[in-house]
């Protein structure tokens, strides 16, 4: 049966930043499929911890800061020796800094940067030592972007990693397939999260967002879900190095 292809009954995933909107969104979508939840945050991600254990899975809390890698090893680390094994990473924590590229500061340059592509490419690589070692492959999802393809406005670092989410992807992806790794990125769209409760409030604005989305509506967390599952299952196994644009159109326009 196809279906039996997308099952991730006992696989482990680590999630970062799963505490709400899409990271909440994919880590319950694989709970739903199988999965026992590391959850990586900043915060107590309370109600994800309890939808996941409503859906019968295992859910381990780890706060990290990921805006420096002094945790990485630890979160790894616990994962195994709590759960046993690691099959797939969700690499979704990230931040957003805006100003005018004439006045963007060094600090909200190294801030973004740190977090959306520098922690991310080396919890990737701690990760994907563990797959190695384990010697059955493994799945890597990065949370890429619509600005991983266009330039945006006032948002340069944010621009600048979620390109190198992108490229980054590739690059892993070519050289960690032949272990069995795949590495491949979602890049959401305009979504309905509370990081955009005040685009979304603002009606001009609003308006001329959905005007351009084919799909006429802005995303959710459960528009990324499905996605996610797939890219962590075994249907996905011939996908490597691939962004996937969960838009609703957008770059299609």
């Amino acid at each position: 049966m196809i279906l039996d292809s997308f099952n991730l009954k006992g696989k482990v995933a680590i999630v970062t930043g799963c505490n709400t909107g899409l990271g909440q969104g994919m880590a319950l979508g694989l709970a739903n499929a199988g999965c026992d939840i590391v959850g990586v945050n900043i915060s107590e991600p309370k109600e994800t911890m309890q939808q996941v254990e409503q859906a019968g899975r295992k859910f381990i809390d780890i706060r990290a800061n990921l805006m420096v890698l002094d945790d990485i090893s630890s979160i790894v680390d616990r994962a195994v020796t709590e759960l046993g094994r690691i099959d797939i990473l969700v690499n979704n924590a990230g931040i957003i800094r805006r100003n005018d590229a004439i006045d963007f500061t060094e600090k909200d340059w190294d801030d973004v940067m740190d977090i959306n592509i520098k922690s991310l490419f080396f919890l990737s690589q701690k990760v994907a030592k563990q797959f190695i070692a384990q010697g059955e492959g493994g799945k890597i999802i990065n949370v890429a972007s619509m600005l991983s393809y266009q330039g945006g406005i006032r948002v340069p670092s944010y621009t600048a990693s979620k390109s190198a989410v992108m490229g980054v992807t590739r690059a892993m992806a070519n050289e960690w397939a032949k272990h069995g790794i795949n590495v491949n990125a979602i890049a959401p769209g305009y979504m309905a999260t509370d990081n955009t409760v005040a685009l979304r409030a603002d009606e001009k604005r609003n308006k001329e967002i959905v005007g351009r989305i084919p799909a006429e509506r802005w995303g959710t967390p459960e528009d990324v879900a499905g996605p996610c599952v797939f890219l962590a299952s075994s249907a996905a196994s011939y996908i490597n190095g691939y962004t996937i644009a969960v838009d609703g159109g957008w770059l299609s326009r």
